[in-house]
């Protein structure tokens, strides 16, 4: 069974808010989730002007673990909580030879 960590649309129309969920990749969006991690408002408060995340650390750690894999926009949250390692900014550009000695004596 393929495991996601992705987003559970919740909230009214217009005012979305997200529950961050593990379920069955092949569950649909709302559908029962194996397992509620958190949550995440991307409206921010306007007393705090600050969009509110919950998240619960130790299960996500153990879904990761697992071999569960994140969407796209999970993956971003996660990284900037640090459960995740950041992307590199160019993935696909091949540097030369020299260019890497450089990089690795710190020139």
């Amino acid at each position: 069974m393929a495991v996601r960590i992705r987003f559970a649309r919740h909230g009214l129309r217009n005012r979305p808010m997200f529950h961050i969920v593990a379920m069955n990749a092949r569950n649909k969006r709302d559908g029962k989730p194996l397992e509620t991690l958190g949550a995440f408002n991307p409206h921010p408060n306007m007393n705090e002007r600050a969009k509110h995340i919950t998240l619960d650390f130790a299960r996500t750690k153990y879904w990761l673990g697992v071999g569960a894999q994140p969407t796209d926009g999970v993956r971003f949250l996660l990284e900037r909580a640090g459960l995740l390692p950041p992307r590199p900014l160019y993935p696909n550009v091949r540097r030369s030879a020299a260019a890497a000695a450089a990089a690795t004596q710190g020139n």
